[in-house]
């Protein structure tokens, strides 16, 4: 959160990435069909994937675990990927968001529904972070800065939402651009910071 509001960082890379890494490596699973879930199954089952909330890889699971432990919630996909992504690791991010969509992909759940603890619950409205994850875009009103730090290389667009208005922004012939579509949006300076 930190990170996406621009205050940066506040805890220990490296530490933030391997937490990361192994949350990646030992919770994400392409097929629930072996999970048992006691809880809400519904939310992913049998040969769908999905982010577990925790997993025990070297043993020691607790005989009471947190009552949700085996549950798959779409905030907390969305939330991690956009994390990977800021991190670098953006084919990783972008495993975790096709798994969850292909669960919400209109055959057994409606693709604009995902619903935990209610239908349209509003933690998936973290999915929004996917897009600053992706492509670094930020808007700062106070100083009318425009932040594009983009996890991809090459030309792209994207969608940015003011308290003013809306805008397409991105990187068009490898240099910077925005346009406002509605409202204003105000920008005095544009930190481009390009993937290396």
């Amino acid at each position: 959160m930190a990170e996406v509001c621009g205050v940066g960082e506040i805890v220990d890379k490296d530490k933030v990435r391997s937490s990361l890494q192994a949350i990646y490596k030992y919770n994400l699973k392409h097929d629930l069909s072996e999970h048992a879930n006691p809880q809400r199954p519904a939310y992913a089952i049998g040969d769908e994937g999905g982010l577990l909330l925790c997993t025990w890889p070297h043993g020691d699971e607790l005989s009471l675990p947190f009552v949700y432990s085996n549950e798959v919630w779409t905030g907390i996909e969305y939330q991690v990927a956009s994390h990977l992504m800021l991190e670098g690791m953006v084919e990783e991010g972008l495993d975790i968001v096709r798994t969850c969509r292909d669960r919400y992909d209109g055959r057994f759940r409606n693709p604009f529904n995902e619903y935990e603890c209610g239908h349209w619950y509003a933690r998936a409205m973290a999915s929004y972070a996917l897009i600053y994850g992706m492509t670094g875009v930020r808007y700062d009103a106070v100083t009318k800065t425009l932040f594009i730090r983009p996890r991809i290389k090459g030309d792209f667009r994207s969608f940015l939402a003011a308290a003013s208005g809306y805008a397409t922004v991105g990187i068009r012939d490898s240099e910077p651009f925005y346009e406002v579509h509605e409202g204003s949006i105000e920008v005095d300076t544009i930190v481009y910071e390009p993937q290396s």
